[in-house]
């Protein structure tokens, strides 16, 4: 097979142009042509008038090894390349020990599904409820019911991105194509095949939850376990602070499980575990992370800036952006989980703290477009003296903004035109808040630190330079974002391995290792590959 880069059509092309456009490539005739499948396709929107697709083709051709010969010089012909999926290793059919997955987001999950196929029987402990019973709990939430602190966006079976826009796309390198892998079971669990070739997939929630369900299944199935409602109080560590080892943990019941491998692939929202990590001895490191607002605009502007007259086509669906802004103080501000036709969500799991977070559903038809825009934020200049200083300040910016909010979960919101010119709100525009329970008016400058302000001020109109209506005044501000990434790493080392504990396998977006499903499925996979080769080496 050859594979065939940057092949540009008109939006509007015919069935016929795909194999017309090959056949002017390669310059052969129609009889060498066999086969072909799409493999990627994205578009170029600069031009609005002229927007092009742009394909990735797999091409089956007669006598291929001589056509190639042709294009040596061509870097948009290749062999394709094998992308498809090889285990490392098998178990043996006597375990020694069985590994432990803790937490079940994205990461855990396809942890433990390699684990499951490769024959290593994993049990995984979420601390939160089944897929079901936790959307339950969290659209209860929404409705002004109270918060349950073990089943809300951040924990429960899925993890922070069922409750999201289910993007399945980032910039990691991805050199041994674990992301094929990620999105091949995806699609086996029931995602559209459209994610397979599309350039920015997307599932949205409700997919996701039927979705995390089957592959669950096919865990239990291959001889893992599930334990919901499961909280690690404690790890049970041998030796000293130079290198301990992995004996057990001490469970939220009671109960002692004895294991000796455990991925920890917890979420960037379990700091009780953070915290109880770092008084064990763990070595924990603070990160730089970013805080900031969710700011919404009706998305049929977002589509005509973006797209101009071809807004509302089929293919290019619900328009996207991606801005980033360098600020004249030295910080830099920028868009986040963009969530096209979406909602902004209460994203809280602590009592007396409003979190907000994007969520959209498969269609992407919701009125209105919404992002993070925030603002980075480092140890050594903004919480420095304490590996777990990050999360200290999360805590009280988000109680802050439970305060102003009114203390009942709503979020503190400001109109844009307001939040630039520096007063209160006291009435809503044209742009309706999406988020529930609710948001009460007020100066968001009350919200975040001075330098958060300063630069989304400064960040905004330059914004606008890019997206006209950007900086509309009744476009909305909604706080506060503080959950973009984890406030802290837990180190490890090349063998994917805590570089002071044996037997203990940071991952995912917790352990700063990942942001988001895509890249925390891969890393999932990576981590459960490391702990089968370091089980066959040593527990054969």
């Amino acid at each position: 097979m050859l594979r065939l880069t940057d092949i540009k059509l008109p939006l509007d092309h015919d069935e016929q142009a795909l194999q017309a456009a090959i056949l002017s490539k390669l310059n052969i005739p129609k009889t060498q042509l066999i086969d072909f499948t799409m493999f990627k396709r994205g578009y170029d929107a600069r031009n609005k008038k002229d927007i092009k697709l742009i394909y990735t083709l797999d091409v089956e051709v007669k006598e291929q090894a001589e056509l190639l010969a042709t294009f040596e010089n061509d870097t948009s012909v290749r062999v394709t390349p094998d992308m498809q999926y090889k285990f490392v290793a098998q178990a043996p059919k006597e375990l020694n020990h069985r590994p432990v997955v803790v937490g079940l987001g994205p990461c855990g999950l396809f942890a433990a599904l390699i684990l499951a196929q490769m024959g290593y029987r994993p049990i995984v402990l979420e601390r939160g409820k089944a897929v079901r019973e936790r959307t339950k709990d969290t659209f209860g939430f929404w409705r002004k019911q109270p918060l349950n602190p073990e089943s809300n966006v951040q924990f429960g079976e899925g993890g922070a991105g069922t409750f999201s826009d289910g993007k399945l796309y980032s910039q990691v390198k991805d050199r041994k194509h674990y992301g094929r892998k990620v999105l091949h079971e995806f699609v086996l669990a029931g995602a559209p095949d459209e994610i397979m070739y599309v350039s920015k997939p997307h599932i949205g929630t409700f997919k996701l939850v039927n979705m995390v369900e089957k592959m669950r299944k096919q865990i239990i199935q291959l001889g893992g376990e599930i334990r919901f409602s499961t909280r690690v109080e404690k790890l049970d560590l041998s030796g000293d602070t130079a290198k301990f080892k992995v004996k057990g943990l001490h469970l939220s019941n009671g109960e002692y499980l004895a294991c000796k491998q455990v991925i920890l692939a917890v979420g960037h929202s379990a700091r009780d575990t953070f915290e109880s990590l770092y008084e064990q001895g763990v070595y924990v490191e603070a990160k730089p992370f970013s805080v900031g607002f969710r700011i919404e605009h009706e998305q049929s502007m977002i589509d005509r800036c973006r797209f101009g007259d071809n807004a509302g086509n089929p293919i290019l669906g619900a328009a996207d952006y991606k801005l980033v802004h360098h600020c004249k103080n030295g910080r830099t501000v920028y868009s986040f989980c963009m969530c096209p036709g979406g909602t902004v969500v209460a994203a809280a799991s602590e009592p007396g703290r409003v979190v907000t977070n994007g969520m959209s559903q498969y269609s992407r038809h919701e009125r209105n477009a919404n992002s993070a825009i925030v603002v980075g934020i480092t140890p050594e200049q903004d919480y420095p003296g304490h590996p777990l200083a990050g999360i200290k300040l999360q805590r009280e910016l988000e109680a802050l903004a439970f305060t102003i909010g009114g203390e009942n979960y709503h979020a503190p919101a400001q109109l844009i035109g307001d939040f630039l010119s520096g007063k209160s709100s006291i009435e809503m525009g044209e742009v309706k808040p999406s988020y529930t329970p609710g948001v009460t008016l007020t100066d968001l400058s009350k919200v975040v630190p001075d330098y958060v302000t300063h630069a989304i001020r400064e960040a905004i109109p330059a914004f606008d330079r890019q997206i006209k209506g950007f900086a509309k005044a009744d476009g909305l501000l909604t706080g506060v974002e503080t959950r973009t990434s984890s406030p802290i790493c837990i180190k490890r080392d090349d063998d994917y391995q805590s570089v002071n504990v044996e037997g203990l396998y940071p991952a995912g977006e917790g352990a700063g290792y990942a942001g988001g499903i895509w890249s925390a499925g891969i890393d999932g996979i990576r981590v459960a590959e490391a702990l089968a080769l370091a089980y066959d080496a040593e527990f054969r």
